[in-house]
């Protein structure tokens, strides 16, 4: 990845490599600084993105924006400036962990999840916060007022309209198919499975041939591990949600997806441990404890 400048970008390219390098920091803390408090020093946080070849006002600049957006919080810790994840993004990343290292799907007999909502006309903003919030964890829509997702042990619904202060709105029921149509068929209608099987093979495109050079050449350093696992978690951990572990006898032959899943665990199952490693010798390298900045063993929600 080449260095980030965004002043030298202009229009649909920049803002995607601006969003880019915010959803790159927000890998690095989902990862590394969740422990007591979610807390990274400006200057360690320079240095891992370097290490991913982002130059630092690149980072002081995506620091700034993830701070107006109530991402971050400034905060001083022995004489260091820093910045720590505010309640609410600590809230969204737990409640992401499962879905992003979730390795099963659902299956018919697991059921479905109904969420029935109506918000009065008067209160239309909350209408798209709602409507918002259940795409983001992976809802389609039957109906205006009615959304799906499948049932899994780990649903996270419930907390998430809470949290939001919308349960106000809406009804959770656990359901099944009984009658009536081919489930399959209606997925296409609930789930834009299109643009689902392009995202999985674009994510494929760019993680399959790193995994295969890897392979045949050894694995790889610390430094190296460490960049590749923070590229690669941020890639994926967008797609759980669009994809919310359907259940594979509804979905076509051959998915995509399970092939996406299984290259993704791979590469962590490859990375995780020497990316981790680096992390540990950068914060030593720092002075910084464990108290402050210690390793997270989770991920990154969506």
């Amino acid at each position: 990845m080449t260095a980030v400048a965004e002043t030298n970008e202009t229009g649909g390219d920049a803002t995607a490599r601006s969003a880019r390098l915010r959803h790159l920091i927000i890998t690095v803390y989902g990862l590394y600084a969740r422990h007591d408090g979610g807390w990274l020093s400006v200057a360690i946080l320079i240095r891992l993105l370097a290490d991913l070849g982002i130059d630092e006002s690149a980072v002081r600049s995506a620091i700034s924006r993830l701070k107006r957006r109530g991402i971050l919080q400034s905060q001083r810790y022995g004489g260091s400036a820093g910045y720590q994840l505010s309640a609410e993004a600590l809230a969204i990343l737990r409640e992401g962990d499962a879905r992003i290292f979730r390795r099963h799907r659902a299956t018919i007999a697991d059921g479905w999840v109904l969420a029935v909502f109506s918000v009065p006309e008067t209160e239309r903003h909350r209408r798209h916060v709602l409507r918002s919030e259940l795409t983001r964890l992976g809802f389609g829509m039957v109906a205006p007022g009615v959304w799906i997702v499948p049932a899994h042990p780990e649903d996270t619904t419930a907390e998430t309209l809470r949290r939001l202060e919308l349960d106000g709105y809406a009804d959770l029921f656990r359901a099944d198919h009984l009658a009536f149509g081919d489930p399959a068929g209606k997925i296409r209608r609930w789930w834009d499975l299109d643009e689902l099987e392009r995202q999985y093979e674009s994510f494929i495109a760019a993680h399959e041939p790193v995994l295969r050079q890897w392979e045949q050449a050894g694995p790889p350093g610390a430094r190296e591990a460490f960049a590749g696992y923070v590229r690669v978690l941020t890639d994926w951990r967008r797609l759980p949600y669009l994809d919310p572990g359907l259940p594979a006898e509804l979905l076509p032959g051959g998915w995509v997806g399970i092939r996406a899943a299984d290259l993704f665990f791979a590469l962590r199952d490859l990375l995780e441990e020497p990316a981790r490693t680096y992390v540990k010798r950068v914060f030593d390298e720092h002075g910084v404890a464990d108290e402050h900045g210690g390793l997270d063993e989770h991920g990154v929600s969506g």
